[in-house]
């Protein structure tokens, strides 16, 4: 953030001035939860030949994934790294303002979680649609996994990388939702609100990023580019479990479980979505030198992220933030 970013804060931020979204009168048995083009499984046979209203309650379901993993991410990881900045427990020498932004983007992050589950509540209640069941510590386990095992003896700077890593990816979920006028409004409403924050967020960590990776040992710096890759990886691999249990309650027997999620998730055309959703953050690490490191360039390629990666302008863009 800059000086007058952190200024407006306590004007602009959605926790400070936002409105309250909520659903507002009866739901149409038509709602629309979610841009279909944005649902992996949608256009899949096995999943069209669903009878109407198990797709409706498909697109429904899929929303509430969406908005709970993103209510367990804000909280257990982005703010788990985001408070050790602000409480001066980062490792880092930060000025004060910096550590302050830390402290404005955790009360966001703590609101994106708020609303989120909040509106998968009021949905619930107006669809009659419940939420399945939903377990975030497996995939936190497996990201968490990464940076032991890479990054061995460096529990906070996997955390810290771990947050940069994600609050630099550019989704086309932030994007695109609130632009599709046929969703749920308060959907593209809460997804507007939150995209308009994670603009500055995005400023703040890369950032942030130039100096943590500036402070690092020769050593940490050829771990950390090692471990980048599969941090970036690991956040936009989608956690499968939740997918299979709503495709399982739409009525779809284990082999077309298999089969929707093979074709859909497995494929060639995830992994260019994958790479497309990473470019910045590939960017930022360019710029930063990252890939100068023994072996980086070979393993943000065995990664699958470098290839189709445009020519780099000399600082990181912050294009497309929102």
């Amino acid at each position: 953030m800059t000086d007058n970013d952190a200024h407006d804060w306590y004007e602009r931020a959605g926790v400070r001035g936002g409105p309250h979204r909520t659903v507002t009168g009866p739901l149409d048995p038509a709602t629309r939860f979610f841009p279909h083009h944005l649902v992996p499984y949608w256009t899949h046979p096995l999943v069209r030949a669903l009878p109407e209203r198990r797709r409706h309650e498909l697109l429904a379901r899929h929303l509430y994934h969406y908005l709970s993993f993103t209510a367990h991410f804000e909280t257990r990881v982005v703010n788990r790294a985001t408070e050790r900045i602000a409480d001066g427990r980062s490792g880092l020498e930060l000025p004060a303002s910096v550590r302050l932004d830390a402290y404005r983007i955790y009360c966001d992050e703590g609101y994106h979680a708020l609303y989120s589950l909040e509106v998968v509540e009021q949905i619930a209640e107006a669809s009659g649609i419940p939420p399945l069941p939903y377990a975030f510590d497996p995939f936190l386990r497996q990201l968490d996994g990464i940076g032991a095992e890479l990054l061995k003896g460096e529990p906070v700077l996997a955390q810290l990388l771990q947050v940069v890593v994600f609050e630099t990816l550019v989704t086309s979920v932030l994007g695109e939702v609130p632009k599709d006028r046929a969703v749920l409004p308060v959907v593209r409403e809460i997804v507007r609100d939150h995209a308009r924050d994670e603009g500055h967020h995005h400023v703040y960590f890369s950032r942030f990023f130039e100096r943590l990776w500036s402070g690092l040992s020769p050593q940490l710096r050829r771990r950390a580019a090692h471990c980048l890759p599969e941090l970036i990886v690991s956040s936009l691999t989608p956690d499968l479990r939740p997918v299979a249990a709503a495709l399982t309650a739409a009525g779809l027997g284990p082999d077309a479980v298999r089969q929707v999620i093979a074709d859909r998730y497995l494929s060639s055309r995830s992994k260019d979505a994958l790479r497309a959703t990473a470019r910045h953050t590939v960017r930022l690490f360019r710029d930063t030198g990252v890939l100068d490191q023994p072996g980086a360039t070979d393993a943000f390629a065995a990664a699958g992220l470098l290839s189709g990666v445009p020519a780099l302008p000399l600082t990181p863009s912050t294009e497309e933030e929102s």
